[in-house]
Parts: structure tokens; C-alpha cells; sequence
């Protein structure tokens, strides 16, 4: 059973996601995480940040083969940060879907400065291509597509550190749930996990998306 993320840290844990190659079944591994405190308060339908942290510097390949920098061309627009992999099963798309339709239900000028930032934890196998194909089945009749960034596994890693969640185990199938939301004014202040719905998103992108 997937178990939600609470409030003590940025990705406090790691889910694993079945895997296309491991025997038809979808496995999931312990979820590792340090929580606290019980139901979220305050201005948030999602996970408040005890620590808000700043939009994190890395730079990676998009889905057109091209450099991004996540800090610069995302810097000022409100944008919702993902580290996970295209063969993930369950909770990856899922939480795409759930993003989609989030944005779909925005006012039409918030929805079209929303950046959507899906990381692979599985560079070996996500190509900038493949992330590009994966990604296509979600954003479709969005103003924004979504980027999907790849790179070599140390730049990955390092993306992961920077924005403060756990290193990926397991060829990436391990990997944090959380849905990182970086506000207008460039700054974290609440998070998702799998259990969190399109309309908590939607909330809070709009919450958060004047600065």
C-alpha cells in the first residue's frame, strides 16, 4: 500500500513502482519515511513544507535534445517539479493524469504560465525521446506540454540532491512520490504524494501562482 507523505521534509521517503520487466506484477517496495503531526493545516490542500525551499538550480536534456536549465527557464512561473520514470506503472502516470487534469481546470491565464517538470530516475532507459512519447500522453490540449528532462545518472543524482529529495535505488523504480510545487515567487511551500487529488493540485497552483 502506497502511504502518503506528511510534513517533516521534501520526499521523506521512497515508493517502489512496479516494473514493466518483473514478471507481470506490479511490486512495491517499503516506504521509508520520517512523518509527522496528523492532518495538514493552513493555507495548503497539500503538504505544507516545514522548510520552504528555494526552485533549485540543475541543468538537464529536455525531450528535443536540448539543455535546461529547471532554475532560469522556469524562474517566476509557477511549476510542479516530478522525479520518476516512463516504465513506471502506477504511481507515475497516475500522478501525470492527476496533473493534467489539475491544469486543465485552471483559469485560462494561470494554466498557460503552469510549468509541468517530470525528471527521470531511470536515464538508461528514458531517452529524451521516450520521456518525449510518454509525456505526450498526458498533455494533450494543454497550453504548456510537459518537459521531460534526462541526462547522465550523475546529473540526475544531482538533481535529485538540489531539490531535496531521495536518491532513486533500484535502477530508479524506487524513487520519492512527492509533487514538488514552486510558486511564482520561486520558493516550495507544499508538496503532493500519490494520495492527493487533481483538485488539492488545482488549489494550490492557484494559491501560489500570483507570487
Amino acid at each position: 500500500m502506497l502511504v502518503s507523505l506528511a510534513t517533516a521534509a521534501i520526499g521523506a521517503g521512497l515508493a517502489g513502482c512496479g516494473s514493466a520487466d518483473d514478471g507481470g506484477g506490479s511490486h512495491e517496495g517499503d516506504h521509508v519515511a520520517t512523518v509527522s503531526g496528523g492532518a495538514p493545516e493552513g493555507p495548503y490542500a497539500g503538504r505544507e513544507i516545514s522548510e520552504p525551499k528555494p526552485r533549485p538550480e540543475f541543468t538537464l536534456t529536455d525531450q528535443t535534445g536540448t539543455s535546461f536549465n529547471f532554475a532560469e527557464q522556469t524562474a517566476g512561473q509557477p511549476t510542479l517539479l516530478f522525479f520518476g520514470y516512463a516504465n513506471c506503472p502506477d504511481v507515475c502516470p497516475t500522478t501525470m493524469a492527476d496533473v493534467a487534469l489539475a491544469v486543465k481546470s485552471l483559469p485560462a491565464d494561470l494554466a498557460a504560465r503552469t510549468q509541468v517538470v517530470f525528471v527521470t530516475t531511470d536515464p538508461a532507459r528514458d531517452t529524451a525521446q521516450f520521456l518525449g512519447d510518454y509525456l505526450a500522453r498526458f498533455d494533450q490540449g494543454l497550453p504548456n506540454r510537459f518537459i521531460g528532462l534526462t541526462g547522465t545518472q550523475a546529473e540526475v543524482e544531482n538533481a535529485q540532491g538540489v531539490a531535496g529529495v531521495p536518491l532513486a535505488e533500484s535502477g530508479g523504480t524506487m524513487h520519492a512520490t512527492s509533487l514538488l510545487l514552486y510558486g511564482a515567487d520561486d520558493v516550495a511551500r507544499v508538496m503532493f504524494s500519490a494520495g492527493d487529488t487533481h483538485a488539492a493540485i488545482a488549489q494550490d497552483l492557484e494559491t501560489t501562482g500570483a507570487g
